[in-house]
């Protein structure tokens, strides 16, 4: 694929962008006309959804599908295309801008220093600020450091499980539906309804310091039964429900 084949009016969202990240992605489309998730990993990219993601902050459509087979492992990978210039989303989108220290401290002081999925503590340069609503959901009316509810603080192990999950659900994809994605776990990790438009309930625990024991005993005994810690977990739970 060379500029000439690309949709015009792709073509003029995708000079405007100057950030690397997305940079990369759209000068992978224009050579090569497509990118899996192997060819971005091999570019230094190794958590694609953000990558695409940045790439549908700026207004631009992309599509993946799961139509390749890997030479590398022999299964499906994903490949990210640009998409039909139809979904162009209406209105400029500038892409995410930067949140002020000021209002991530704003956030820490509100919410405390940890991560809004796990609550785990951890320390506030370890914490990220994300929108509750996905930025390709809402877009440019997400930004608004006057509303601090409506946004959250994760890790960046939180916020890869999440992007997997958004770029994968319906309502992210096409619906783009503001209340679906605001009762999803996702976005309201303490009140929700579904997980990506799926009835799934979930619970992050961890063990920490002398509680370290006694998750160990819990593993032990999980692998004597031949079953994952999870599921002796549920067990145990529904015995004494």
């Amino acid at each position: 694929m060379a500029r000439e084949n690309v949709d015009p009016q792709i073509l003029a969202l995708c000079d405007k962008v100057t950030a690397k990240r997305a940079r990369a992605l759209i000068d992978y489309f224009i050579e090569h006309g497509e990118c899996s998730t192997e060819d971005l990993n091999d570019l230094g990219y190794d958590h694609p959804p953000r990558v695409a993601g940045d790439v549908k902050e700026a207004g631009i459509p992309i599509v993946m599908t799961r139509d390749r087979i890997s030479a590398r492992t022999g299964r499906r990978i994903g490949v990210y295309r640009f998409g039909d210039p139809g979904d162009i989303k209406a209105g400029p989108i500038g892409g995410r801008r930067a949140f002020s220290k000021t209002f991530k401290q704003q956030l820490v002081r509100k919410y405390g220093s940890r991560d809004a999925f796990t609550q785990e503590k951890l320390q506030p340069r370890y914490l990220q600020i994300d929108h509750r609503v996905p930025y390709q959901v809402a877009g440019d009316t997400a930004f608004d450091e006057s509303n601090p509810d409506a946004y959250m603080l994760i890790d960046a192990s939180s916020q890869r499980a999440k992007s997997w999950s958004c770029e994968n659900c319906q309502n992210a994809r096409e619906d783009r539906r503001a209340d679906v994605c605001l009762s999803c776990f996702w976005a309201s990790p303490e009140d929700y309804t579904h997980i990506a438009m799926e009835q799934v309930r979930r619970v992050d625990l961890e063990w920490r310091g002398s509680e370290v024991e006694a998750f160990d005993q819990l593993r032990e005994r999980a692998t004597r039964k031949g079953v994952s810690v999870q599921a002796l977990a549920k067990q145990l739970l529904a015995r004494n429900s």
